[in-house]
């Protein structure tokens, strides 16, 4: 087999060594077969045997999960003990002899076998499974070549299959009741959705309560799928296509936990997608979204050739890449001389590659002359960048993704990790079925409040809005308490901002007592949490989206800093303030400078030291001015000084909020350019439209929530016939500003001389050790899982005043209720991606869940349609009544465009970064039979875009 990385491909299999290593024990010396073996104490015979490279035969072992020893395969002789003991259940032990060879083991085995065959259909040659059946191998291993007990007798070949998963079939007749998917979904995944029913012969897998797959709690992570040895569970792809010849290691491209895969193909078809063991941040796991809903990428619906018109209103004309880039850049430069170079700009994407971040964000520089380039980070994690850079000095997490094995105090803030970072709750899950305790601050009752073998210590249901008043009343409980870690502040905090900070929290007006009217959380609650997060341990903060889209995002991202410092909870494993990224590269495309004011690794634009080594490197002359943010650039085109947009991945039209603002700013542009896959919503406005390329088809880096800077590899060529940089490095030449790279490793080499946190980072350097977390230069060459080791990147620490301001976003008689949103475990993001799969069948619409007191109030009943209204608009959507949401608070997603969630959502945004104010938006819920205005104007432009849209995007 050659590298993972490189070479001629082949069909990677990962070392399966039976059970889990046991890291840091004393050695212990053995021999296996006259071999003398030296592994950790707490190994296994069956590990130590497979390290030393004797395989044991085995069907039940798995070195993902815990050894069980039902299978009977495994048996070994030790010297001086009886019988014939499981090796994958027998620990190594000073001076054992082992024995895994002899002919009564190979008759004992070959017995084991035959009982397993003598129930089993004896289809191979048309099995999904043939030529990667363990239980096929296994059978070959131990010589069995006659099955004597016949096949008459009773059996289980009849049972029938359960197709009602779109992704996967369960065939419980090739079930060998070795119970690994059922131990993947408990220690694993931690969903406990699969049990073992009956007992003896009557033993047989069942999801839930006789449930099929699909009804019952399965969460279709595939985990029980890659744990089966047989034909039992079967991927549909490997059923339609056959087994894969051929694997490629890339990285996902959803949220932003960056898990790695085994891209596994015949030919360019993607067979399976399957999660590949040595990924930092997912070792081996997946959700349904990375598993399975990779369709998308082939989709009817994409575009692959460029496209442009005159008019908004016109069809679109299909044309060679030349004539697009070079309208394109005709109207931007038209654009420049007639308003000036401010009046165009551009928005990244944090769903494309750090190489094409990048150059996108450098040809807005030096091509385009403004600096008015921003992301969508903007809508999402900008308080992040700015909170932590103030208090600690970098604008990213602190910790690695593993750290939370070490963590005894888990608070989970504003996020739900279950449906939007579920490989990451996976591990959380697990940790706190070990023992850790957990504080939940949502308004929203999540999974993890309580869930199977889980149940939150505090679940801190706050008001939506009040998050900095309750930050501050774990603070003033910690204080006036004396929990504070006094040596851990004198040590590495700021003794001067300390103390100012440490008189404006002692006031009683931050009790817990003071607030509660503020917060709606009971005082001796808050008090309790405040004392578990400040003597619990090692406590760690994962927070999300419920932090930063406040109107005081900033300035409560601030108030955990001062949490963690005050508690000396920084700066070790197990503890930290962690951002959970909502998509795959949103930590990426703010490392690469996609913020107006800041070149890539967060230096200003004003600095001239910085500015000077750009204007250098890209040889041109660089504005010290900080562009327009998205917001900026909205009111701009609308006042009529903004003509001219570039947007790289992102459906802007549908994820900002008050969409009717949005559209009536990009409906006033002179010229629109979108790169995207499909004609999304934002393209509807678009004079240009530039087709982009599926992970599928990258080649680059993504960098996760982690900071792990992981490569994505092309498993197939471009549909476009070119990559996404080289397209917006021909619109730069265009511009009359040459821009050319030979390859994307050439751009990383490039972001690694001009960003101090990316310098030792190259190609070469991924592909060797997977990955790495920034910083990674001379310092650190081998990256920094964890931050703030010995000291801040700041120096000394700084504590900050974090005053409560309400939200000017207030409920009235007209709009009692408070909106907040969210995400759903199949779906993502503005669903252009997860709703051209089969995750459809979990999801096909938004709903809008309220509490049962608020709906009998305006006589609503479940499953009805209902008019959420605000001050800025109003849609129609499917009503859930749901005890999951206090009375007062209403809840729904933002996937499905025709629902269009962000038409009642405000401008309001936060102080410091105009982060949008997502999270709190007044609203009044009726009873509605037909659809709003908004939604029938949007039915209206759909029907005349059908009639104008070129045949390849019907």
């Amino acid at each position: 087999m050659t590298s993972p990385h490189c070479g001629t491909p082949a069909l990677i299999r990962e070392a399966d060594h039976g059970t889990p290593a046991k890291p840091g024990g004393a050695p212990v010396s053995l021999t296996i077969d006259g071999r003398q073996v030296t592994v950790p104490a707490g190994t296994s015979v069956m590990r130590a045997a497979s390290e030393a490279g004797i395989d044991i035969p085995r069907l039940c072992a798995t070195d993902s999960l815990n050894p069980f020893g039902s299978c009977r395969l495994c048996l070994v002789e030790i010297q001086g003990r009886r019988g014939t003991p499981a090796s994958c259940t027998t620990p190594v032990a000073e001076g054992m002899q082992v024995c895994t060879q002899n002919p009564r083991l190979a008759k004992l085995r070959k017995g084991v076998m035959e009982l397993y065959i003598s129930d089993h259909p004896l289809d191979c040659l048309t099995c999904p499974a043939n030529g990667n059946c363990e239980l096929q191998t296994m059978a070959g291993t131990v010589g069995l070549r006659d099955v004597r007990y016949g096949f008459d007798g009773e059996n289980h070949l009849r049972q029938e299959k359960d197709t009602s998963n779109p992704y996967f079939t369960f065939d419980p007749s090739k079930c060998i009741v070795c119970s690994r998917c059922v131990r993947a979904c408990e220690d694993i995944q931690g969903t406990f959705a699969l049990t073992i029913q009956g007992r003896g012969f009557d033993s047989k897998v069942s999801p839930g309560a006789a449930q099929t797959f699909m009804d019952s709690d399965c969460v279709s992570c595939g985990a029980c799928v890659q744990a089966c040895p047989t034909a039992t569970l079967s991927e549909n792809s490997i059923i339609e296509h056959g087994q894969p010849e051929h694997s490629v290691i890339t990285t996902c491209a959803y949220c932003g936990v960056g898990c790695s895969f085994k891209a596994e193909m015949q030919g360019e078809t993607v067979v399976r997608m399957v999660p590949y063991k040595d990924g930092g941040a997912n070792e081996g796991h997946s959700c349904v979204k990375g598993r399975f809903a990779f369709g998308y990428a082939t989709h009817s619906d994409r575009i692959t050739t460029p496209m442009i018109r005159d008019k908004i209103s016109d069809p679109w004309t299909p044309v060679s890449w030349e004539t697009a880039i070079g309208f394109a850049a005709e109207r931007f430069k038209a654009i420049q001389a007639r308003y000036g170079k401010d009046a165009i700009g551009g928005i990244t994407s944090s769903r494309c590659t750090n190489e094409e971040v990048y150059v996108v964000q450098k040809a807005i520089r030096a091509a385009f002359g403004t600096n008015n380039v921003d992301t969508c980070a903007r809508v999402c994690h900008s308080p992040t960048g700015y909170g932590l850079s103030k208090t600690f000095g970098t604008s990213a997490g602190t910790q690695d993704f593993r750290s939370v094995e070490q963590a005894d105090v888990v608070m989970v803030i504003g996020a739900n990790p279950t449906d939007g970072h579920p490989v990451f709750a996976s591990r959380l899950k697990k940790r706190l079925r070990a023992g850790a305790r957990l504080i939940v601050v949502d308004p929203r009752r999540i999974d993890l409040v309580r869930s199977p073998h889980i149940k939150a210590d505090y679940h801190l249901q706050l008001q939506p809005g009040a998050n900095v008043a309750l930050v501050n009343a774990l603070a003033h409980v910690i204080v006036s308490e004396g929990l504070e870690n006094r040596a851990f502040i004198a040590e590495r905090c700021d003794e001067a901002d300390f103390a100012y900070w440490l008189e404006f929290i002692r006031d009683p007006r931050h009790a817990p007592e003071a607030v509660e009217s503020l917060t709606g959380i009971p005082a001796a609650d808050l008090r309790g949490a405040a004392r578990l997060y400040a003597t619990g341990g090692n406590a760690a903060i994962y927070y999300g989206l419920g932090v930063t889209e406040h109107s005081q995002g900033s300035t409560m991202v601030i108030g955990m800093a001062n949490l963690a410092m005050l508690t000396g909870n920084i700066g070790r494993e197990g503890v930290g303030i962690n951002p959970l990224r909502g998509q795959n590269n949103v930590q990426g495309s703010c490392d690469m400078g996609s913020f107006p004011h800041e070149f890539p690794g967060y230096r200003h634009v004003s600095d001239d030291t910085v500015r000077a080594l750009f204007e250098v490197v890209w040889g041109t002359a660089l504005s010290p001015e900080p562009g327009l943010r998205i917001p900026n650039m909205f009111d701009a085109a609308l006042a009529g000084t903004y003509r001219g947009l570039y947007v790289q991945g992102e459906d802007i039209a549908q994820s900002d909020p008050n969409t009717q603002h949005v559209t009536s700013a990009l409906e006033s542009l002179d010229c629109l350019v979108v790169q995207d896959l499909f004609l999304n919503e934002t393209a509807a406005f678009a004079h240009v439209f530039l087709p982009g390329t599926s992970f599928l088809e990258k080649d680059g880096t993504f960098t996760n929530a982690e900071r792990r800077i992981n490569r994505v590899r092309p498993v197939m060529a471009s549909k476009t016939g070119k990559a996404e940089w080289q397209v917006t490095c021909e619109l730069a030449t265009a511009m009359g500003y040459p821009m050319h790279y030979d390859s994307a490793a050439g751009i990383m080499d490039e972001i690694a001389r001009v960003t101090p946190t990316f310098r030792g980072v190259s190609f070469d350097l991924l592909d060797r050790k997977g990955s790495v977390q920034w910083p990674c230069n001379d310092a650190a060459p081998d990256g920094t899982p964890t931050m703030h080791i010995g000291g801040f990147v700041r120096g000394k620490g700084r504590f900050m005043i974090t005053e409560f301001v309400p939200s000017d976003e207030r409920t009235s008689r007209f709009f009692p209720l408070i909106l907040t949103t969210g995400r759903i475990l199949s779906q993502y993001n503005v669903g252009a991606q997860t709703r051209r799969t089969d995750n459809v069948a979990w999801h096909p619409e938004d709903i809008l869940e309220i509490h049962p007191h608020d709906a009998e109030q305006r006589g609503i009943q479940d499953g009805e349609m209902v008019s959420l209204a605000s001050r800025m608009g109003a849609t129609t959507l499917r009503a859930c009544l749901s005890d999951r949401m206090p009375q007062g608070v209403v809840y729904t997603t933002f996937h499905h465009p025709v629902t269009g969630a962000n038409v009642v959502t405000t401008d309001h945004s936060d102080w410091a970064t105009n982060c949008p104010e997502y999270k709190r938006t007044a609203v009044q819920v009726t009873r509605s039979n037909q659809a709003s205005d908004w939604q029938v104007q949007k039915q209206d432009a759909d029907s005349e875009r059908r009639r104008i849209a070129p045949p390849a995007a019907e």
